[in-house]
């Protein structure tokens, strides 16, 4: 994009959120402030039955949810839990927390960090665990109490990453290296490396989703007819006033303030790229959407290099995956061919990493694997 049809886009109006969210449960990371909040507030708006806003701090969640509620006038919707996306037990106790809700329709995966500090945390730069490891984790671990309501009520659940198309600027020479998580461990530039976990936001959600297609590991016949259940997609929101900028040091600081002035978008604004994305078609399914439309993807994505990255990094994250949580590696679920047929989902998953189904598939001759690898 020209800088002219950036500034345009930027200035642009977005589509006001007008969808239908009745019934629906909605997981927000991060959904205490900026862009998630203020979707959180659409949300709620448009009748979800339960939002749930998944923050570091409880204290500022109940904030947040105290703004909502005198904003739209509905209360009992709201519920704050606890996820520190920088402690990978918090992130298991909340996903086990989760597959107790009856249904889960949307995981908005918006929480992320820029920092300039060089912190280790769970054996990884921040950046690094909080912005792509906690948050596939917790995807992953999720994946079947989103596949329960898909097959038991007959939806299309979504799976929502916000990342950036600051992706597309990472310089990244970590690709060539024979362990790339094992070298951003080492490497110090933290101008390269938010724009690095954005990248491989998205090179993993290409995985993902490919594998939730059943093109990564998938098993059964036929699989041409294998209905897609689970939507997994990711935006980019633009510039938006957020706090994401706000340990900033001069002159970044400076610019970012300018910026802000003179293109960034309200937090509201930006908001309605999530909701789209939340709520999108089949059509989005693996897709990068930006302005709420769904864009090609750029040469440092779809050239044969970046496949080959893609399919180095996805491994590396299932063994860093089954060093946290044992037996995530052949974590799998199944989903009917049809989407008017049901299974009954008992004991489904066990906190091991185990899948244990009472009832699955016997009348289902075609089915698809979810796998990290």
């Amino acid at each position: 994009m020209s800088i002219l049809g950036w500034m345009l886009s930027q200035w642009s109006t977005l589509p006001y959120p007008d969808q239908n969210c009745n019934g629906r449960t909605i997981i927000i990371t991060g959904g205490n402030s900026g862009l998630g909040l203020e979707a959180a507030r659409h949300f709620v708006r448009l009748n979800a039955a339960k939002v749930i806003l998944a923050c570091r701090s409880v204290k500022r969640g109940d904030d947040a949810k105290r703004d909502i509620e005198a904003s739209e006038k509905r209360n009992g919707v709201i519920e704050v839990w606890q996820l520190n996306l920088g402690s990978f037990q918090s992130v298991k106790d909340f996903a086990a927390r989760a597959a107790k809700l009856e249904r889960l329709d949307v995981l908005l995966n918006s929480a992320s960090i820029l920092v300039h500090d060089w912190v280790i945390v769970e054996g990884h730069e921040t950046m690094v665990t909080v912005n792509v490891i906690s948050t596939f984790l917790l995807t992953i671990l999720l994946l079947p109490t989103l596949s329960r309501t898909a097959a038991r009520h007959n939806v299309a659940p979504h799976v929502t990453i916000v990342s950036s198309n600051g992706a597309f600027m990472a310089s990244f020479p970590e690709r060539s290296a024979d362990n790339v998580f094992s070298m951003l461990k080492i490497n110090k530039n933290f101008t390269d490396r938010y724009n690095i976990t954005k990248l491989l936001q998205l090179m993993l959600m290409r995985k993902l989703a490919a594998a939730s297609d059943g093109d990564d590991g998938a098993s059964g016949n036929n699989q041409g007819q294998h209905r897609r259940r689970i939507i997994i997609n990711a935006l980019h929101p633009g510039l938006c006033r957020t706090q994401l900028f706000r340990r900033s040091f001069w002159p970044l600081s400076w610019a970012v303030w300018l910026a802000f002035a003179l293109f960034g978008r309200s937090p509201e604004m930006g908001s309605r790229t999530l909701l789209v994305a939340a709520c999108a078609g089949s059509e989005t399914h693996g897709r990068w959407m930006t302005d709420c439309k769904t864009q090609d993807w750029p040469l440092v994505v779809e050239r044969d290099e970046s496949n080959r990255v893609m399919d180095k990094v996805w491994g590396e994250l299932a063994e860093i995956l089954e060093g946290i949580e044992p037996g995530v590696r052949e974590y799998s679920f199944y989903l009917p061919v049809d989407p008017h047929q049901h299974c009954e989902y008992d004991d489904y998953y066990s906190y091991q990493g185990e899948i244990a189904l009472k009832r699955w598939m016997t009348d289902y001759p075609y089915y698809a694997k979810f796998s990290p690898d």
